[in-house]
C-alpha cells in the first residue's frame, strides 16, 4: 500500500490520507528518526552542527510534515476511525519526545558543540538552538535517577492522553445538543441572517423549522438577539455545562476527573524536575522571571481595572431595570441586554455593523493592508488538494517577488469541526544541507457563521479582529528569516511573547484608514460611512472594564491551580475559581456553571499556567502599536521595523531583546490602558 504521509510533498495530499495510513507512518518515521540520532551519536566525533543536529532535525522535519496534517484532520474533519488512529499515535509521539530529552550522550553531545572553539562560528539562532535544547534536556528529566525519569515518561505519555481525550469530550457534547424550533415566534429578535443559518440547519439535518446548536454562531446569535428568556437560558446551560456533571447531558462526556488528573501529573512532573509547582515550571520558557511577578501583574491590571468593571455592570442592571423592567439580571441576559445598550447609548446595532463586513471584502482588505505595512503581495491559488470545499489556498511574495509561505484559510463553523480560531504550522522553515529553501505553510482555521446560497458571509467587527488576530500569527510563522528549525516562525518563541503578532495586527480593525479597505455594504458595495464609524470608536470601550476583568479572572484562575495545587485536597478547581471571582469579577454566573469544563486552552491546548500570557502580550502589542501611532498607521519605516525585528526573527533571539531592538525600551502598560479606556 502507497503511504502518501510517508512521500515527499510541498503540502499535503488531503484528499488522499486516510486513517489507516496514519499508524503505520509515524511508527515508521519515528523509528527512522531514532536510528537517525543512534548512528549520529556513533560516528560523529568531534560533534558538529553539519553532523549532529542537521541530520537530526531532517528526520525531525519529516515526522512533523507527516504528522502535521492528521492532527490538522482531527481537528476540523474529525471522524471516529481518524479519531482512533490519532490517538493510537499519541503515546508512541510522546514516549520518543521523553526519549529524547532524556538520552544523556545526546545531551552530552550538544555539550560538547556548546563548548568547543567552533561554537563561536555558529550563527546566533544556531547558538539559540543549542542553549534551548540543553534547557530541554533539563526539563525533560535528563538528570534524573532511572526510576524517576521512567516516571517522568509515564507522566508525559498520560498528559497527551488526557488533553486529547478532554477536547474529544468538549467536541462531541458540542455536536450533541441541539434544539428544533417548529414556531418562528421563539426566534423573535434574531436578525434575518441568523434564521437563515438556523433554517439552513434544519434543511440540512432533515427536519422542518429551525435547528440550533451550540456551535458557537448560534449560540452568539440566541445569547445576543433572542427575546425569549427562557430559551436564552436554555441555550445558556447547555452551553456553559458542556462536557461537566451538569446540564442536559450530564455525566455523559464528563471532564471534571481528567481536570483531576491533569493537575495532579502536572504538579508531579514539576516536583520531578525540582520546582514547586507547575506554575513555576511553566515559567522555564517564557519572559516572566517568577509566579510572584505574574500575580503582581495581573492583580494590579485587576485593580486599574475593577472600579470601572463594576460601573460598566451597574450600568447595565440600571439600564435593563429602568428601560424594560428586568430587575433580576442573569447570566443568560448580559449579552442580550448589552446589546440593547449598546444600540441605546451609541444607535449602534451589531447587524448593521455586520453588513459592511462580507468576508471577501474584509480578507481583501487585510491583505491590502500588509501589503501597504510590509510590502507583500498575496494571492490566491486554485485547485489546491484540501480537506473541505470550503478551504481556500493562498500564497504569500515580498517587495522582491521572492515567495515567503503559503496559507490555507478555513474560516467556517461546520459540525465535526472543533470550535474556536487558531493558527498551526503546516510546514516550518529550514534550509536543508544541499541550499534548499523550506517554504513555510500555516493552516488559518476560524469557525464564522457561513454564506447563505444567497448572501456572502458577514462578519461581526469582533470577528474581523478574530481574523486579523489568526493572520497575525499566520505572519509570524510564514514570514521568518531564519532558516533553521528550531528557531523559525514561532518555534523557539516564548509562550508569553507569541501573541504579540497577532494582537498587535487587531489595532487596524479600529483605525479609519483601514476600515476603508476591509469594509464595503454586501449589497451595495458603499464604504463604512463616517456616522457608523464615529459609533463604533465611540463604543470602543464598551464595558472594556468588565471584558478585562473576565480575561484577568481566567488568568488568575489558570495561574493559581497550578500554583496552589495541593496533592492533599486535589485541584480545588472551583473553589479556586470561586475566590477569583470573588477577588475580580462583577457578574455573578448560576452554580450550575461549569466553565473549567470547556477551558481547552489549559486543559488540552499549551497555555496551562499561561493564560496570563494573552494579557501581557496585549501590553506588549498596545506598546508596540503606539509607535504607528506616533509616526502613522502605514508608516513604511515603522513597518519594517517590526517585521524585520519582530516578524522575521522568529524565536532566534529573547523576545525582550526583539522587543527592545524594535521599541528602543522596555514595554509599558499604560498604552494598554489608554486602549481601553481605563485610567491610568
Amino acid at each position: 500500500m502507497t503511504n502518501p504521509l510517508l512521500e515527499h510533498f510541498e503540502r499535503p495530499p488531503f484528499s488522499r490520507i486516510c486513517p489507516e495510513h496514519v499508524e503505520p507512518a509515524i511508527a515508521q518515521l519515528l523509528a527512522d528518526a531514532r536510528a537517525t540520532i543512534d548512528k549520529q551519536l556513533a560516528s560523529a566525533s568531534p560533534y558538529t552542527w553539519r553532523t549532529l543536529i542537521e541530520p537530526i532535525e531532517n528526520a525531525e522535519d519529516c515526522l512533523n510534515k507527516a504528522w502535521s496534517p492528521v492532527s490538522h484532520m482531527n481537528s476540523v474533519v474529525n471522524s471516529d476511525t481518524l479519531r482512533d488512529a490519532y490517538n493510537a499515535c499519541l503515546g508512541k509521539l510522546s514516549e520518543y519526545a521523553t526519549e529524547v530529552g532524556q538520552n544523556k550522550a545526546l545531551q552530552q553531545a550538544y555539550q560538547a558543540i556548546q563548548s568547543s572553539t567552533d561554537f563561536a562560528n555558529l550563527d546566533i539562532a544556531q547558538q539559540k538552538i543549542i542553549g534551548n535544547a540543553l534547557r530541554d534536556f533539563h526539563l525533560s528529566g535528563v538528570d534524573l535517577p532511572a526510576n524517576q525519569q521512567a516516571r517522568y515518561k509515564d507522566i508525559s505519555q498520560q498528559l497527551s492522553k488526557l488533553a486529547s481525550q478532554f477536547e474529544e469530550n468538549l467536541l462531541d457534547a458540542t455536536n450533541a445538543w441541539h434544539k428544533q424550533i417548529t414556531h418562528i415566534d421563539d426566534l423573535a429578535g434574531l436578525p434575518e441572517s441568523a434564521l437563515t443559518q438556523a433554517r439552513q440547519a434544519a434543511e440540512a439535518d432533515g427536519k422542518d423549522g429551525w435547528l440550533i446548536n451550540l456551535q458557537f454562531p448560534s449560540y452568539l446569535a440566541i445569547m445576543t438577539y433572542a427575546d425569549n428568556r427562557d430559551l436564552r437560558r436554555e441555550h445558556y446551560e447547555a452551553f456553559c455545562t458542556r462536557a461537566s456533571d451538569q446540564g442536559p447531558h450530564a455525566g455523559r462526556w464528563d471532564n471534571s476527573d481528567i481536570m483531576e488528573r491533569l493537575l495532579a501529573l502536572r504538579h508531579e512532573k514539576a516536583q520531578l524536575l525540582g520546582f514547586d509547582n507547575y506554575a513555576e515550571y511553566s515559567l522555564a520558557t517564557k519572559m516572566a522571571r517568577s509566579t510572584g511577578d505574574v500575580v503582581t501583574f495581573l492583580e494590579d491590571l485587576a485593580d486599574k481595572s475593577w472600579h470601572q468593571a463594576r460601573q460598566d455592570w451597574v450600568e447595565l442592571k440600571q439600564y435593563a431595570a429602568r428601560e424594560h423592567g428586568l430587575h433580576d439580571l442573569q447570566a443568560w441576559d448580559i449579552g442580550y441586554y448589552s446589546e440593547k445598550l449598546r444600540q441605546h447609548a451609541y444607535q449602534l446595532s451589531q447587524e448593521e455593523v455586520k453588513a459592511y463586513f462580507p468576508a471577501p471584502k474584509v480578507i481583501q482588505g487585510l491583505f491590502a493592508i500588509v501589503a501597504r505595512l510590509y510590502g507583500l503581495q498575496i494571492s490566491e491559488i486554485q485547485d489546491v488538494d484540501t480537506w473541505h470545499p470550503d478551504v481556500r489556498f493562498y500564497q504569500i511574495l515580498d517587495q522582491h517577488g521572492e515567495l515567503r509561505g503559503h496559507f490555507y484559510l478555513d474560516l467556517y463553523a461546520r459540525a465535526k469541526k472543533r470550535g474556536g480560531a487558531w493558527m498551526d504550522d503546516c510546514i516550518c522553515r529550514r534550509r536543508t544541507a544541499d541550499g534548499h529553501l523550506q517554504t513555510p505553510v500555516a493552516y488559518l482555521t476560524c469557525n464564522f457563521t457561513p454564506p447563505t446560497a444567497t448572501d456572502p458571509a458577514l462578519l461581526t467587527h469582533d470577528e474581523v479582529e478574530t481574523l486579523f488576530h489568526e493572520f497575525g500569527h499566520g505572519l509570524h510563522h510564514m514570514l521568518t528569516q531564519i532558516d533553521h528549525l528550531g528557531v523559525s516562525g514561532i518555534n523557539g518563541v516564548e509562550w508569553d511573547a507569541v501573541e504579540l503578532p497577532s494582537q498587535f495586527m487587531e489595532n487596524w480593525c479600529w483605525d479609519k484608514e483601514a476600515l476603508r479597505l476591509i469594509s464595503g455594504h454586501y449589497q451595495t458595495g458603499e464604504p463604512l460611512p463616517d456616522t457608523l464609524y464615529d459609533k463604533m470608536l465611540a463604543a470602543r470601550n464598551f464595558q472594556a472594564g468588565m471584558m478585562m476583568v473576565r480575561q484577568l479572572e481566567f488568568s488568575l484562575f489558570d495561574f493559581k491551580i497550578h500554583q496552589h495545587y495541593d496533592p492533599d485536597k486535589g485541584g480545588r478547581i472551583y473553589p479556586t475559581l470561586y475566590q477569583v471571582r470573588e477577588q475580580v469579577a462583577v457578574v455573578k454566573v448560576p452554580d450550575f456553571n461549569r466553565f473549567a469544563h470547556s477551558f481547552s486552552h489549559i486543559f488540552a491546548g499549551g497555555y496551562a499556567a499561561g493564560y496570563y500570557s494573552y494579557k501581557w502580550a496585549e501590553v506588549l502589542s498596545a506598546d508596540a502599536f503606539s509607535l504607528f501611532e506616533e509616526n502613522g498607521i502605514f508608516d513604511r519605516a515603522s513597518g519594517a521595523s517590526f517585521l524585520n525585528n519582530i516578524l522575521e526573527q522568529g524565536g532566534s533571539q529573547d523576545a525582550m531583546t526583539l522587543f527592545k531592538n524594535f521599541r528602543g525600551r522596555e514595554p509599558s502598560i499604560d498604552a494598554l490602558l489608554r486602549h481601553n479606556g481605563i485610567a491610568i
